[in-house]
């Protein structure tokens, strides 16, 4: 029997940054691996690869996405495009149960058009950034975690004198789902490091993390 996606109604963790939503453990084992099997079905079509800053700098994470749209980063700029920056293939379908998550658990009134693929392994991290090159930056962005916990570190904007407040860490295990809504839509966030060995989900370990976005 193929398992379903929770309801809505599963408890969500309070957290200390307003509008930084967090459901612990929300995906179970059968629903982490349906999951994973329909992501790797899905980067068959668009490979993971390694992108570079607009500096040239390579990134630590190799990455990929689905959706009408991905984020890519190159000497060019941060953007959304249409295809596969390697193949030039366009990226595959958002998987169903992405979509589920984001019509129970965000009451956006319209569907992700972009899904980023993030692989983290070994000592792969990612620097405090914020989600802005979505044109409606008052859409909700909903991240799914697949594999190793990870350290994530969150923090408030910038004020308008660009003053950035302090920055917290919470650990993200496999299934836990979270989302930066309302005032934490434009928060500082990024992974300090995984927990390598927490999880054996991942045939070579590591971490995935699907991040769902309206870019357009």
């Amino acid at each position: 029997m193929t398992s379903q996606i929770p309801p809505p109604a599963l408890p969500e963790t309070p957290t200390a940054l307003p509008g930084f939503r967090l459901w612990p453990g929300l995906l179970d084992a059968a629903a982490q691996g349906e999951l994973l099997a329909q992501v790797q079905a899905g980067l068959d079509a668009a490979p993971l690869y390694r992108p570079t800053t607009p500096g040239g700098r390579p990134f630590s994470v190799r990455m990929s996405n689905f959706g009408a749209v991905g984020w890519v980063s190159d000497r060019a700029g941060y953007r959304y495009q249409p295809t596969h920056p390697m193949t030039g293939a366009p990226w595959p379908a958002i998987p169903a149960p992405l979509l589920s998550l984001w019509d129970a658990l965000t009451g956006w009134p319209s569907p992700p058009d972009a899904c980023l693929v993030n692989l983290y392994q070994g000592e792969a991290k990612m620097g405090l950034h914020q989600d802005k090159d979505e044109r409606d930056l008052t859409a909700p962005v909903l991240s799914v975690s697949l594999g190793d916990t990870a350290v994530f570190r969150i923090g408030p904007a910038p004020d308008e004198t660009g003053k950035s407040g302090a920055t917290s860490t919470v650990r993200l295990a496999s299934g836990d789902v979270c989302a930066l809504t309302g005032p934490a839509r434009l928060a500082r966030h990024g992974i300090d490091r995984l927990l390598a060995g927490s999880s054996r989900l991942l045939p070579d370990g590591g971490r995935i993390n699907l991040t769902l976005r309206v870019a357009g």
